[in-house]
């Protein structure tokens, strides 16, 4: 990409970003051009590794003439802030790449790892033509159901010493988790991680509707060692993909959920009048007195709806 095309990209995610009037001209051009992406979704606990992952194989997909965009999505805001010193070196050595396209994004409150917007700008990506969308999550959370949707493959990056983290979550990471990764795998625990998870991943076996075997890599990113075997995986993982017709329906089920957020908010914003407001915040204050359950005080204001 030009420095043109660069500045023009950049303009359009921030005016997303920043809730524009223009902003659903758009999502909406990108929508019909887009649709082919492969978005991948690298999550796990803060200190894994995942932004020097996320660097090799950017640099990877771009080596193999892959048009690349990363998102790093930071509790506070610039890609600067969570970074150490390496990473952001190397991460602006593959900016400087015409095939490759960076942007930091802040997660402003949200509880599940991902900005609101994210999905948006991964809709703005794919419709400028981008091969390859890789998301790099705040860490490991309430990001269960926000990484799966935003992502066509979910990468789950642990190090020998997450243990605790596997106890902790395995439930939503069994189920979300399409390749594991246990990075730093020159560390002490490493070979006990691996069957740990390799345990683990026989539980998902017997519920999983794809035929896929959730693969556990042992990889050292600093030295790039393991790569080629993750990148391996993620090509099987979307040959599997469009070879059983899920490629279509994992587009169709995320343009869903955009249709039914998009009919919740604009219902929620034409039901909450300055009196509905009003009403909720007085029955609230008097609950105490009146006694009034959450269902009565429901109930009363979409009765006011449907006499409107």
């Amino acid at each position: 990409m030009n420095a043109k095309a660069v500045k023009s990209l950049a303009g359009d995610i921030s005016l997303v970003e920043n809730d524009s009037p223009k902003a659903e001209t758009l999502l909406d051009a990108a929508w019909k051009a887009g649709k082919h992406a492969y978005r991948i979704g690298i999550t796990g606990p803060p200190g894994a590794g995942k932004s020097t992952l996320v660097n090799c194989l950017a640099a990877e997909f771009s080596n193999a003439g892959k048009h690349t965009a990363v998102i790093s999505v930071d509790p506070s805001s610039p890609f600067t802030g969570g970074a150490i010193l390496g990473d952001r070196i190397r991460m602006n050595a593959l900016s400087s790449r015409d095939n490759v396209y960076i942007r930091s994004m802040a997660t402003r409150g949200s509880l599940g790892g991902l900005s609101m917007k994210t999905h948006d700008v991964c809709d703005i990506l794919d419709g400028n033509d981008f091969d390859i969308i890789l998301i790099e999550t705040v860490g490991v959370g309430q990001i269960e159901l926000d990484i799966a949707q935003a992502a066509d493959v979910t990468l789950t990056v642990l190090v020998p010493e997450s243990g605790d983290d596997i106890q902790a979550m395995k439930a939503g990471i069994m189920e979300i988790t399409d390749i594991f990764v246990v990075n730093k795998s020159d560390r002490h625990g490493a070979e006990a991680m691996v069957l740990n998870l390799r345990s683990l991943t026989k539980l998902r076996r017997n519920y999983s509707t794809l035929p896929w075997e959730q693969p556990v890599i042992k990889t050292v990113a600093t030295e790039e060692i393991g790569i080629d075997i993750v990148l391996d995986k993620l090509e099987q993982f979307e040959v599997m993909l469009k070879k059983h017709d899920n490629w279509e329906s994992i587009r169709n089920e995320r343009m869903k959920r955009k249709v039914l957020q998009l009919i919740n908010e604009t219902l929620s914003d034409s039901f909450w009048t300055k009196e509905r407001k009003k009403y909720l915040n007085n029955e609230l204050r008097l609950s105490e007195q009146t006694g009034k359950s959450p269902f009565r005080i429901a109930e009363n204001l979409l009765s006011s709806l449907r006499n409107t």
